[in-house]
């Protein structure tokens, strides 16, 4: 058996990005870290909050609630301020996770990962997927965190999550064919998500197919993981993109995950992560 250690941003993105990989590799028998970044605070605010509470707090309770669904062992908040949305004010604060000493950040993954004599580790795609610049400082800090341990865990795989361009492309096309832009995804217009549009940092979504190196199948796992991504339901409502979804049009959306392993050649395989 063996461990692996999920670096992510912000709670709930553990669920969204790596959790049918979590739920898989707990239901084989592996060991399963999350380590959170930063604290959500300039997440949604619920209109439920108790008095005293914080939406810090909510969130952090949330994030346990979600791990417990897909079976993690521990779960390492590090507790680095929300840097926001890309261009918000927040961007530039100095506690802000995006504006943090990378070396400072990686060292303390680097202590996680050497504790747990870890296997797998898994980071962001170098613009985190949609160019959020907490989730690219995800990037800078795990390919720094790699290179501190690489003495002590000469064996560790570094994989990179990230979301399937063209599968997103084909997802899209054939939500449009079903007639499906009221399960959730279309935006605001009605207009279906546009993958190849610019996001957060000018770049399209994701990751083109022929950069791909690893798909994982977790099919068997999307109610786990959709289990997990209603426990954030602060930011995550019944009528959100995810949850509106019916049941067998998630699982064809969210039934498989997208890896670049560090060290390996383009060209997409699937297969499992402990392989």
């Amino acid at each position: 058996m063996g461990t692996l250690v999920c670096l992510h941003a912000h709670p709930d993105d553990e669920a969204i990005a790596t959790g049918g990989s979590m739920a898989r590799a707990h239901a084989e028998g592996h060991r399963v870290v999350l380590v959170v970044a930063t604290d959500g605070a300039h997440g949604e605010s619920p209109d439920d909050l108790a008095d005293g509470e914080t939406l810090v707090e909510r969130r952090r309770a949330e994030t346990l609630e979600s791990a417990a669904a897909l079976g993690i062992d521990r779960v390492e908040f590090l507790d680095y301020t929300d840097s926001g949305m890309t261009g918000w004010d927040q961007n530039g604060h100095d506690q802000a996770f995006c504006r943090t000493d990378v070396d400072t950040a990686a060292g303390r993954v680097a202590d996680v990962l050497r504790e747990e004599r870890a296997d797998l580790f898994t980071i962001y795609d170098w613009h985190g997927g949609y160019g959020h610049p907490d989730h690219i400082q995800v990037h800078r800090v795990g390919c720094r965190a790699e290179e501190m341990v690489r003495a002590d865990l000469p064996n560790l795989r570094v994989l990179e999550s990230t979301m399937n361009r063209d599968g997103m492309r084909r997802m899209i096309a054939m939500a449009r064919e079903m007639g499906l832009e009221s399960a959730g995804l279309d935006d605001d217009d009605g207009e279906l998500f546009d993958p190849d549009g610019p996001m957060d940092d000018g770049n399209p979504m994701g990751t083109p197919e022929a950069e791909l190196t690893l798909g994982v199948d977790v099919f068997d796992f999307t109610g786990k993981k959709r289990a997990a991504i209603a426990a954030h339901r602060s930011q995550v409502s019944d009528s959100s993109f995810f949850l509106q979804m019916p049941p067998e049009v998630f699982a064809e959306a969210f039934g498989r995950e997208w890896y670049i392993e560090h060290g390996q050649p383009p060209g997409l395989r699937m297969g499992w992560l402990f392989e």
